[in-house]
């Protein structure tokens, strides 16, 4: 089974640096609609026995924790002169062709991204802002991965993957040091997973250190939790409001072997936790994320059986990981 090598999460480090957005960390005070359970509100008389910070990873460049991947992907082809003059080709409209089409830009790379061609407009515009060649193929997203695997081997150009590959992994590990510089004290890190890229660099780089890491997966979006359970990489059903960036339909052997190797643990939220979370952040910080990454934040106030329970006195830092999405139905209206 494929392992992240903590080693490559260093490199990542290396050669991120200067060229992604470090991480801000802040802290949550305690007893309020950030960690109050079950939908209790401010005030209560049992604040929670743990200390809580939010990792502002929704910052990053493209808005979203895939820059960090998507940088060290192409900068480590570039220097080791393995990027082709056809540039890196990928198959998302999400996150993932975001943060590609930007870090080729940067490179002074050319990338061509596959969508469906009844991708939305806007998804389209934005691709093409980062400078992106954007090819619509079909119907479907199969349709369009195909396309893109047709293209890079016709062309020569190097395709790019959203989460399963080691420089990927690797360069999502990157957050986990950076957050570990800023909270010293951290004793566990809550991720959001999907395809499991981001659980798996940082499971990678907290494990070097001691750290925990809790993986949190909607309910009905389960790709690393039945895994786990299986022993072995599954299929799973995609059901959840935080699909669109957490509907991975199986996770990645990276993913697999960090939740089964070190101090990890899979856990599930309910759809209605996870957008009662994403609210809550907008009317306590006024911060817009994507229900993906509210799923983390999720984790600690979903109410018995779901979410995580920290120990007394434990150090929790929630990693918040996107903020691409419509802000509208947060903003109240009259």
């Amino acid at each position: 089974m494929q392992r992240l090598d903590p080693a490559e999460v260093k490199a990542a480090a290396d050669r991120t640096a200067g060229h992604i957005r470090p991480v801000s960390v802040v802290p949550v005070e305690p007893g309020g609609v950030l960690t109050a359970r079950g939908g209790r509100g401010p005030g209560r008389e049992d604040p929670e026995p743990y200390r809580l910070w939010l990792a502002l990873e929704q910052m990053q460049h493209t808005g979203s924790y895939k820059a960090r991947g998507a940088w060290n992907f192409v900068a480590a082809h570039r220097d080791a002169g393995t990027l082709p003059a056809a540039g890196v080709t990928i198959a998302s409209g999400g996150n993932a062709g975001l943060a590609c089409a930007w870090a080729a830009r940067r490179c002074g790379a050319r990338a061509t991204v596959f969508l469906p061609a009844t991708a939305p407009e806007i998804k389209v515009e934005r691709l093409r802002g980062y400078g992106a060649e954007v090819r619509l193929t079909g119907s479907t997203y199969a349709e369009a991965l195909a396309a893109c695997e047709e293209f890079a081997a016709s062309t020569g150009a190097l395709r790019s993957h959203a989460y399963d590959h080691p420089l990927i992994a690797a360069g999502a590990g990157t957050l986990a040091e950076e957050i570990r510089q800023r909270v010293p004290e951290a004793d566990t890190l809550v991720v959001a997973v999907g395809g499991g890229g981001l659980f798996a660099g940082v499971a990678t780089a907290a494990g070097r250190h001691g750290l925990r890491t809790v993986a949190v997966e909607p309910e009905h979006c389960r790709a690393l939790n039945a895994a786990v359970e299986a022993g072995r990489i599954v299929d799973v059903t995609v059901d959840s409001v935080a699909a669109d960036s957490l509907g991975a339909p199986r996770t990645s052997e990276m993913a697999l072997s960090a939740a089964l190797g070190g101090d990890a643990r899979s856990v599930l939220v309910p759809d209605a936790e996870i957008v009662r979370a994403r609210r809550a952040l907008w009317d306590d910080r006024r911060l817009v994320v994507e229900t993906g990454a509210a799923s983390a934040l999720a984790a600690l106030t979903a109410g018995e059986p779901y979410g995580y329970r920290p120990s007394p006195g434990e150090n929790v830092v929630v990693v918040l990981c996107g903020a691409n999405t419509d802000p509208g139905d947060l903003v109240e209206r009259d």
